[in-house]
């Protein structure tokens, strides 16, 4: 099971459903590297950012569940791994969210299997974006478990 929960980790990480936290003001006069950010300013944090920075992933740039996952195959989870944001505004409902897409997942792959149609080419995981941003639409074949393939 830490493999299933490194997998969901690195889906929602190399995903970036929500690229951009909510906004925030700085509450006095701040300085980050060479710049200078007056008290009251209005900052979007960059998520994604963090989530593809060199140095704090094992493979920062390619889809890898063993960036969630130690030595020994424990799952781990970094202090990098913040798609539900940070600081005072982030998710509350963060642990709920992880408990159902593990049981989401994991229900759905018992009962099911999942295979690349003959006629579908894998899908191209340059993100669309809006105001979330997701793949482009592909195509996934899908049959109950113990079906035999027509």
């Amino acid at each position: 099971m830490p493999y299933v929960q490194a997998v969901i980790h690195e889906v929602q990480s190399y995903g970036s459903v929500v690229p951009l936290s909510a906004s925030h003001a700085t509450t006095q006069d701040t300085q980050v590297l060479c710049y200078s950010i007056p008290k009251g300013t209005m900052i979007i944090p960059n998520l994604s950012s963090v989530l593809y920075e060199e140095g704090r992933w094992k493979f920062p740039h390619e889809f890898n569940p063993s960036n969630f996952l130690n030595k020994e195959g424990e799952f781990v989870k970094p202090e990098a791994f913040v798609p539900f944001s940070l600081g005072p505004r982030m998710c509350l409902g963060e642990e709920l969210a992880c408990m159902e897409l593990f049981l989401f997942l994991v229900t759905l792959l018992r009962c099911f299997l999942f295979h690349w149609p003959q006629d579908g080419a894998e899908p191209n995981l340059t993100p669309h974006f809006g105001i979330v941003q997701g793949p482009k639409p592909y195509r996934l074949g899908v049959r109950l478990r113990g079906q035999q393939s027509g």
